[in-house]
């Protein structure tokens, strides 16, 4: 089964974010990793439309450009946030395979 067709289930924001644990990158080593770890192609538009909301939010801070290269990384809040947010989909995943059988 393809997942790209639950749209939803691949938020951006959340991707964003998984991708910037792994240290910190420019938008479009994002996209690279985000396609290579789940399979989901981010647009520049909606890449860094979300990336202008996770900088707003406090989740991740831009850092000084590298040539025209702007790299960014998660914040204190950002990487609580994401703990969180995996934390309760661990539960979320475990439930639902408990009640598949698996």
């Amino acid at each position: 089964m393809d997942t790209s067709d639950f749209g939803r289930f691949s938020d951006p924001a959340l991707l964003i974010l998984a991708s910037l644990a792994g240290g910190e990158k420019h938008g479009y080593a994002m996209m690279e990793d985000i396609e290579a770890m789940t399979g989901v192609h981010l647009g520049p538009g909606t890449l860094y439309g979300a990336l202008s909301r996770l900088e707003q939010s406090g989740m991740i801070q831009a850092l000084p450009a590298d040539e025209r290269r702007r790299p960014y990384q998660l914040t204190t809040r950002g990487t609580a946030f994401l703990r969180q947010y995996l934390a309760s989909l661990k539960k979320f995943v475990y439930m639902g395979l408990m009640r598949l059988g698996a």
